[in-house]
């Protein structure tokens, strides 16, 4: 007979067989194994952020009109005109600008006492610079004679018109010279015959003024080019200036050069400061051998020695 003791134990034994069997007595199955969870995986990528931008340099200019040289009757200015500028005057007379907003301008023989300078700006505002043009005293010789009457021929003026026609348009030609930056030197050294602005006055009536200067240094002696430019004029017969020679200097600027016995150069000709342009002579209209040099801005008449200074 089992014991009460016996029969307790294989009870046990059962009861643990059975929890170790799932809890029926079957074997676990994989469906009834505990879920396994896996943390995602988080992938990162470094960004890199662009460089910070360059600060661009802010243009720079002045915000007034700036000027220098000879503010007088006959003279010029060089400057520059206010930042953002897209126009600017003389007067009424229009400036040509560079890509600096560098600017020529300049005063004629009979300039008055003031002149303004006018900046139209791209924001639609103006700015003006008021300058004071001193007066001169020229050379004025009164005369007791009349002053000849009468004009000139109908004959003359036949062949005088189509040489005035050629130098007004030769000085309104367009080159892109640029030597009205340079300081200017004297074309050729030698006595000065005839001094610019000056006069005769007959019986009170006033004659044309000088509007060069004449220098005598004597007859086939090489003059040069007082700054760069490009020929706009070159020709040998012209009724009162014989051979005649205009320099465009560039910005409205040109210089020409009368009575040569020879000219070195032709229309379209580039030259260069102090290159050899021609001799001294006495052709068209001159009492003697010499060159008479002039300056013209637009059609304001200067003084070549407010452009060289004194004669060494």
């Amino acid at each position: 007979m089992k014991t009460v003791a016996s029969i307790l134990g294989l009870a046990l034994l059962a009861a643990c067989g059975s929890a170790a069997m799932g809890g029926d007595g079957a074997a676990p199955s994989a469906t009834t194994q505990p879920e396994m969870r896996s943390e995602p995986v988080i992938r990162t990528q470094a960004v890199t952020s662009p460089p910070p931008a360059q600060p661009q340099p802010e243009r720079t200019g002045p915000v007034e009109f700036t000027y220098a040289g000879e503010l007088t009757q006959g003279g010029w200015i060089k400057g520059t005109a206010p930042f953002g500028t897209v126009n600017a005057f003389l007067g009424d007379v229009p400036l040509e600008l560079d890509s600096e907003n560098g600017y020529f301008a300049a005063f004629d023989r009979d300039a008055g006492s003031e002149a303004v300078l006018r900046a139209e700006l791209a924001n639609g505002t103006t700015k003006a610079a008021r300058l004071s043009i001193a007066p001169r005293k020229w050379n004025i010789e009164r005369v007791n004679v009349a002053r000849r009457s009468g004009g000139a021929s109908a004959a003359f003026m036949k062949r005088r018109q189509p040489e005035l026609d050629a130098i007004w348009n030769a000085r309104l030609k367009v080159t892109g010279a640029t030597g009205y930056r340079q300081d200017f030197i004297w074309p050729v050294k030698g006595r000065i015959s005839g001094r610019f602005g000056s006069q005769r006055i007959y019986r009170g009536e006033p004659g044309s003024y000088h509007s060069g200067i004449d220098i005598a240094p004597g007859n086939g002696v090489p003059f040069v080019a007082p700054a760069d430019g490009v020929v706009v004029l070159a020709r040998n017969n012209f009724s009162l200036e014989g051979r005649l020679l205009i320099i465009d200097h560039g910005s409205g600027l040109n210089s020409a050069f009368l009575h040569a016995s020879k000219l070195a150069v032709s229309e379209g000709d580039m030259v260069t400061q102090g290159q050899y342009i021609g001799n001294i002579g006495s052709t068209g209209r001159a009492t003697g051998p010499h060159l008479h040099w002039s300056i013209k801005w637009r059609n304001a008449r200067l003084d070549p020695l407010l452009f060289t200074g004194p004669m060494n």
